[in-house]
């Protein structure tokens, strides 16, 4: 039978009273497609995304979080949120922890400034509040019309260039170097020429659009580490990890200190962006957007998406925001909510996949950040590059966000930069007022703190 028979066809009563349910529930008919088509798409989805269960431990590990129970909080954090964006919003969007966002969390607000995680998640439950905030009030529309797009391109570019950095680090591909800070590590080393074979095995597979190249990468790099006595074998499935390590520990008292707020500001607009543009690309190649060019249930999405990062907060995650891999289930037919709701059943079911998780090295999930680096540096070919009042603050973003190992430092540098600029060659018309404040906070923040 062809899907467009499936479509138009009634429900008989061989098909059972769940598909018809499920096509009242999440519109099926409406949106053209059907249960199978739906299922297969979220499992898609799910594929392209599955290496986060394998990176975000690791990050939260780093910070000092108990492993099993950050392998637990991911795929629950990530679990909910599917389940809210697929039941709310109706949506084929897939959420977990992003990428970026567990970096800059574990390497710059723990490692480099020294908060404990406890206050950094309390950082991103209010990060994840205001997003709320933003997210049904008009403060949202507001502000995404304030920033620049250079300055939002940047930030992209910025993350990536950041968690790839992260990735050459904890591959050993690049390491400490007293006279030039870093240099070239020992590629003959067993780490890190299984890290490079690893991506370039990424890189492969993803360009002949296998599914779940990521994940391939990961698991192939792991399998290899096995002979060589780089990996004990632990098992594949288990009863899952106690959650009660990272189960309501964030600290929001802790997080309410002045020196906080530029942190607290890197999370929201690098979550509130990444999100912007995720769910603006999902609806356009899923046919959401109407004829008057109106996205269907948009609002629905930005708060499913906000809310998850305040109930990932509780349960030890990083921030929670919908995923770009999201287009592979769209392209492969997923319309509805439907498909979400696979992606987060799917999350539940690896909850018991946790010896598999501790089985992987960091070497092995290094060339999963390297990929995904660049490919949020894409977008620097949309920057205006005929306009240096532009491109230069926006340059100086992408570049200090690794250099300072700091997203806020980052964005502080490109805003500042950026009103400079702008007022020195007298061109404020150019400053929006939500550039302003973002400039006098971060002067604020490296004058004060």
């Amino acid at each position: 039978m062809s899907q467009q028979d499936t479509v138009q066809d009634p429900p008989t009563a061989a098909s059972g009273f769940g598909e018809s349910a499920f096509s009242r529930f999440f519109e099926l008919r409406m949106h053209g497609t059907d249960t199978r088509t739906e299922i297969l798409a979220g499992i898609t989805t799910f594929v392209t995304m599955a290496y986060i269960i394998f990176v975000n431990p690791q990050m939260m590990a780093s910070a000092g979080m108990d492993h099993g129970a950050a392998f637990v909080a991911t795929c629950l954090g990530a679990a909910v949120a599917c389940l809210f964006m697929g039941l709310y919003a109706n949506w084929p969007v897939g959420l977990a922890p992003g990428m970026g966002l567990n970096a800059f969390f574990t390497y710059t607000v723990v490692a480099d400034m020294g908060y404990s995680w406890e206050i950094a998640l309390g950082a991103v439950f209010i990060a994840g509040v205001l997003f709320v905030i933003m997210s049904v009030t008009r403060i949202r529309g507001w502000m995404l019309e304030s920033i620049p797009m250079d300055m939002r391109i940047a930030m992209a570019a910025g993350v990536g260039l950041f968690i790839g950095f992260i990735g050459l680090k904890n591959a050993g591909i690049v390491v400490a170097n007293p006279a030039t800070l870093i240099t070239l590590g020992d590629l003959t080393a067993p780490a890190p020429m299984l890290a490079a074979l690893g991506f370039l095995l990424m890189a492969v597979l993803s360009q002949r659009q296998v599914s779940g190249a990521l994940m391939i990468g990961v698991l192939a790099v792991t399998l290899a580490g096995i002979p060589l006595g780089l990996v004990e074998y632990g098992g594949l499935v288990a009863a899952p990890p106690s959650l009660a390590p990272t189960f309501f520990k964030l600290d929001i008292a802790g997080a309410l200190d002045v020196a906080m707020v530029s942190v607290i500001i890197a999370f929201l607009f690098v979550n509130l962006f990444d999100t912007a543009g995720t769910l603006l690309g999902v609806a356009s190649r899923a046919h959401l957007v109407d004829e008057n060019g109106k996205i269907q249930n948009m609002d629905r999405a930005l708060k499913a998406d906000s809310t998850s990062s305040v109930i990932g907060a509780f349960l030890g995650c990083a921030p929670v925001t919908s995923y770009v891999e999201s287009v592979a289930g769209v392209t492969a037919g997923g319309r509805t909510g439907l498909t979400a709701v696979t992606v987060g059943v799917m999350f539940l079911l690896a909850v018991f996949f946790a010896p598999l998780a501790g089985m992987v090295p960091a070497y092995a999930t290094a060339g999963a950040l390297v990929y995904v680096a660049m490919l949020m540096m894409t977008g620097m070919e949309k920057l205006d590059w005929a306009d240096m009042s532009e491109v230069v603050p926006a340059l100086l973003m992408i570049v200090m966000i690794p250099l300072t190992f700091s997203i806020a430092n980052g964005i502080a540098v490109g805003f500042i930069s950026y009103v400079v600029i702008k007022l020195c060659v007298g061109r404020q018309a150019d400053i929006s007022p939500g550039a302003y404040v973002l400039a006098v906070i971060f002067l604020a923040k490296f004058a004060y703190l």
